[in-house]
């Protein structure tokens, strides 16, 4: 089954520039090439990219994905590596959750703060501004 690189795109919602991209940093082997010097892609090209694109979706960095398809490479391999990575991920995650979650309870106060009236009077406009020292 041979693929263009539009065609990869469009099964895997990626643009063409981002696939290009993976091919120069070494996601994505370097494809073969038609007579008329168009990439072609296969089915397992096709598979790398979807993983490539679902471990992106699921936020991890490109460093990650490197090793995590370096691991998969090797299906004898044992998984601890990839458990230890995805471990690791999901630590990330419960620390930008945590932030988040204490940047809306700070954004909640100014908001609540509140109290209408004119701009000049704006409790929001003011927590935004500079602090001023006296």
């Amino acid at each position: 089954m041979a693929l263009t690189i539009g065609e990869m795109g469009k099964a895997t919602n990626t643009k063409i520039e981002t696939i290009r991209y993976y091919e120069r940093i070494g996601l994505l082997p370097k494809p073969a090439r038609t007579s008329s010097n168009y990439r072609d892609y296969g089915q397992a090209e096709l598979g790398r990219l979807s993983f490539i694109r679902r471990s992106r979706d699921l936020g991890f960095s490109l460093d990650q994905v490197r090793a995590l398809l370096g691991l998969s490479d090797d299906k004898n391999c044992d998984c601890a590596g990839i458990d230890r990575i995805a471990h690791q991920h999901l630590v990330e995650v419960d620390r930008k959750i945590a932030d988040l979650q204490a940047l809306r309870r700070e954004l909640k106060a100014v908001i609540d703060s509140c109290d209408g009236g004119t701009v000049a009077e704006c409790r929001i406009i003011e927590a935004l501004g500079p602090e001023i020292s006296t």
